[in-house]
């Protein structure tokens, strides 16, 4: 749970049911009273309806929050990308990273840094289609270490480079929700760097 409509769906559906909230943020909601049974099923229906899940599973919770990071920060922030993302993550999570990877990768079957980078890859096609930046403000911007980094990464993703995406008269884009799954390519060449933390420069 990271866009607002989403926030807002939460909120609305909370109110109907009389429930009182403190947060409704990063794919948790703390609610002021204890909810019944009843409660909680109508709930989860009624999320159902907005393409939403309500989530029991400790674990599954935890993913769904390092997911949420990620997106929030990759996708939603207008800053320069330039903080030690494994450092921000464990600090915002309250966790080790290394239990953190350990935990994303056995549930997802990929690595942090590579959903993250399939992300950062996402944003680079955005910011090319919108065509404010040059790819070397938006290597900056997404924290590479040069353009032929940024390309580099690029074109293991998408199999094209920067310059001939922004070509394309079709540029193909992904909906949020369903990044995540790396190519074969990229696993056989990266599959084995988790412990290199998760900047993903």
């Amino acid at each position: 749970m990271v866009s607002n409509r989403c926030k807002m769906a939460v909120k609305k559906e909370l109110k109907k049911l009389g429930l009182h909230f403190i947060v409704v943020d990063l794919g948790e909601v703390e609610i002021m009273e204890n909810i019944s049974l009843a409660q909680r099923e109508q709930l989860k229906v009624v999320l159902l309806r907005s393409g939403l899940e309500l989530m029991d599973d400790k674990r599954a919770v935890l993913i769904e929050k390092i997911k949420n990071t990620i997106i929030e920060m990759v996708h939603h922030t207008e800053e320069a990308i330039k903080t030690n993302f494994s450092d921000f993550l464990s600090e915002k999570l309250n966790h080790d990273y290394t239990y953190l990877a350990n935990l994303f990768s056995e549930v997802q079957g990929t690595t942090i840094a590579q959903f993250m980078i399939m992300h950062k890859v996402e944003r680079i096609k955005e910011l090319i289609i919108y065509d404010e930046l040059n790819i070397t403000e938006i290597a900056w911007k997404m924290n590479y270490s040069s353009v032929a980094h940024l390309s580099n990464q690029f074109k293991k993703v998408t199999g094209l480079s920067p310059s001939h995406f922004k070509q394309l008269k079709n540029k193909k884009r992904n909906p949020l929700e369903e990044i995540g799954a790396v190519p074969n390519s990229y696993q056989e060449t990266n599959g084995s760097n988790e412990t290199n933390k998760a900047n993903a420069k």
